[in-house]
């Protein structure tokens, strides 16, 4: 017993130290910042009560720096897939809160046994919301919007009051999700509004790891396990790298009016029912000639949160997304209530989305896109 005791009187002064060891970064303020790529941002709240504070990343498919920002410090961080880092936010002087950010292990379940290749119902609607058929908790059949611009289940809170009868708890309660023949586990949300004719969102990262493709001509939406290979031999589709920025993937696209041309990368964003929504401030940054676009309306619309968002309607006179060129559209240009703090990008939307049969793939992070019949149908906007 005697050397047991001082085994551990040994080792409790190491715990100690490297507690200490850890890097200190000072706050006058509890509110914080965290930096992404692309200057994407998140609000931290400092909270002494809290033992230990964890901030996880979105997705990240390669090391990235990560900067935690103070009023008055701040400390920048390597971080990668499957790695954590650890330091202690020193509050007024005297509070010390241990904080660790987490970045999510990559999947692939090209490997599991059996495959999967399944087969789900999926529909466009007349107001460009994308929908399939899901069971939630074994109970309720409900239509969600496949967004890719959303992660985990939103349900509106219409639809949890009216419709879903298990009355699930929210935010920290996995939940079956059937979709197909093949069960997910998510967390649920509340939201006030989702796509038109719809109950809820449900986000890309239930399928990452998988592969999943939207059959716009025979209305279908197939989840595999391994890419087939009539999608690799099909040379109609257009291969595009996915860059996630706050968990969210971008394609690179380009845009040109009176002789101007600006390439970038665009959100990906089965959720936004329009064309393309441009943000003001990176067409400035851009010395795009958004005073010679023809303005076609101007419109409050609504997000998730009921939220006001003023948007212009303009008239683009292309839109390039790789080799297919999109001309005249109209691109709605965003001032304010920008969805992603920090990061100035802009949207593909629907109504350009909806003209491409499209793969993810989701193991390589790759987007495949083929023209489809819905290729040159008018657009939601279009002037007469």
């Amino acid at each position: 017993m005697k050397r047991i005791l001082l085994i551990v009187t040994v080792l409790l002064p190491f715990s100690v130290l490297a507690q200490k060891n850890l890097p200190i970064v000072k706050a006058g303020v509890g509110q914080a910042k965290f930096y992404e790529a692309y200057k994407a941002s998140s609000n931290w709240y400092i909270n002494p009560k809290i033992k230990l504070d964890v901030f996880t990343t979105g997705k990240i498919t390669k090391s990235i720096n990560i900067k935690f920002k103070t009023d008055i410090d701040s400390i920048v961080f390597r971080i990668g897939p499957g790695e954590q880092k650890e330091f202690i936010v020193l509050l007024n002087g005297k509070d010390s809160c241990r904080t660790k950010i987490v970045c999510p292990m990559l999947k692939n379940f090209s490997k599991i046994s059996p495959e999967v290749h399944d087969s789900i119902p999926f529909f466009v609607n007349k107001y460009n919301t994308n929908f399939l058929p899901v069971v939630f908790n074994k109970t309720d059949s409900l239509l969600l919007n496949f967004d890719s611009g959303a992660t985990e289940v939103d349900l509106t809170t219409a639809a949890l009051k009216q419709k879903v009868k298990s009355k699930p708890k929210l935010y920290n309660t996995d939940y079956d999700i059937k979709i197909g023949s093949q069960t997910y586990k998510s967390k649920i949300y509340d939201i006030e509004l989702a796509g038109n004719e719809t109950d809820g969102l449900l986000g890309w990262d239930i399928f990452d790891g998988m592969i999943v493709a939207l059959d716009y001509d025979q209305n279908k939406m197939m989840v595999h396990s391994t890419m087939p290979k009539q999608i690799l031999q099909d040379k109609q589709y257009t291969r595009f790298k996915i860059t996630y920025i706050k968990n969210k993937p971008f394609i690179e696209s380009e845009i040109s009016q009176s002789g101007t041309k600006n390439k970038s990368l665009f959100f990906f964003d089965l959720g936004y029912q329009r064309t393309a929504m441009l943000d003001n401030d990176l067409l400035r940054e851009m010395h795009f000639p958004t005073g010679k676009m023809e303005v076609i309306k101007k419109v409050i619309m609504h997000g998730t949160r009921g939220n006001e968002v003023p948007v212009t309607t303009v008239k683009l006179q292309s839109l390039k997304i790789g080799n297919f060129e999109l001309k005249n559209v109209p691109a709605q240009v965003m001032e304010q209530n920008k969805p992603m703090p920090g990061a100035n990008v802009h949207y593909l939307g629907t109504d350009i989305l909806k003209r491409f049969n499209t793969v993810f793939d989701f193991q390589n992070d790759v987007i495949y896109l083929k023209p489809n019949h819905l290729y040159n149908v008018a657009y939601a906007d279009q002037k007469i």
